[in-house]
């Protein structure tokens, strides 16, 4: 009786055992299961490939990448997957990813930069085709995560950002944007604002906090005081009740830097018995889906999340590419009905 030798096989199939199946030399196996670009006779690049269905052989990621000089993967990095801004993002990487064959590895930085320092570090033996960047750093954090990243394109991997560092950039006019909310604000009448924001020195909160301000004052307005805090509702909300601790008069406008932080802050406003809107109005900044589930629906400024993860694809996988321009809209909502003035 015959016995199939692959039904008492103890260990996977190996590239040789594929080879030796197909009856061809281990360098042809290799280019056709690695992802060579040595073009390899249809004729063997068939019988290899049976050979390969056959015995179950599945190829090795790491001589893949080896073979092509990248592997099939784009590494993305988010300071926090549980943040909607990071997860619209990575939605639209993920989306134009699967598009193209290719599959997406996430890590989370939880903006430590000695964690993303580690991280894009790991990454160089895995040889991604790409790696976007995608999460708010200090302007101090910067230097040893660009040297990571220049390695990463010394081994044929494309880098992008968003914001500074990587060998193409997703910009976001995150100063011009806070601007024209702050010009709105003051069109509505609102003339003294609280604003929460992030530690000074983070590039995202410094932009949209000195943009609203600007525009802010150019209609006649003033922002009064800043709190500071880090970007999750939580603080949101501590940065509030601290505010409100402090004295918070009936027709000021709260600018948060972002709609996560404004929702924590229209829940500390509600815990000290207070009214979102009429009373204390708030305004955040990104739009995510959640601005328009509460109550009030939020005031903030749209930013197309989704379509700039997929621009950042593009970015890694184009050879020719820009990015086109980010409209960034102002929506104006019930938590800022405007004063009688």
């Amino acid at each position: 009786m015959t016995v199939d030798a692959a039904s008492v096989r103890t260990s996977p199939p190996t590239l040789h055992d594929v080879a030796r199946a197909a009856g061809v030399s281990l360098a042809t196996a290799s280019r056709v299961l690695n992802g060579s670009e040595r073009k390899v006779a249809d004729s063997f690049r068939e019988r290899v490939e049976k050979a390969a269905d056959e015995l179950g052989y599945t190829a090795n990621a790491s001589a893949q990448a080896t073979a092509r000089g990248t592997s099939a993967a784009i590494a993305l990095l988010v300071a926090d997957i549980a943040d909607p801004y990071f997860g619209l993002i990575a939605s639209g990487v993920a989306r134009s990813a699967d598009a193209e064959g290719l599959i997406v590895t996430v890590a989370i930085t939880e903006r430590d930069p000695d964690r993303e320092v580690r991280i894009l570090r790991a990454l160089r033996g895995q040889r991604p085709r790409g790696v976007i960047l995608a999460a708010s750093r200090a302007e101090n954090q910067g230097a040893s995560s660009v040297a990571e990243l220049s390695a990463l394109q010394a081994l044929g991997g494309r880098t992008v950002t968003f914001g500074d560092g990587g060998d193409r950039r997703i910009r976001i006019d995150n100063h011009g944007g806070a601007e024209r909310l702050g010009r709105k604000m003051a069109g509505l009448g609102y003339r003294r604002a609280i604003a929460i924001a992030a530690a000074a020195g983070v590039r995202t909160s410094d932009d949209r906090l000195a943009g609203f301000t600007a525009g802010f004052a150019a209609g006649g307005g003033e922002v009064a005081r800043v709190h500071r805090g880090s970007f999750d509702r939580e603080s949101g909300a501590a940065a509030m009740a601290e505010a409100l601790a402090e004295g918070v008069d009936a027709g000021t406008l709260v600018f948060a830097l972002s709609d996560v932080i404004a929702v924590g802050a229209m829940t500390a406003i509600r815990d000290a018995g207070r009214r979102v809107g009429e009373d204390i109005a708030v305004c955040g900044f990104d739009d995510v889906p959640v601005s328009s589930d509460v109550t009030p629906r939020l005031t903030t400024v749209h930013v197309p999340l989704s379509d700039l993860g997929e621009q950042a694809f593009r970015a890694v996988v184009d050879a020719e590419w820009t990015q086109p321009p980010a409209v960034l809209e102002v929506v104006v909502r019930e938590s800022t009905p405007g004063t009688s003035r």
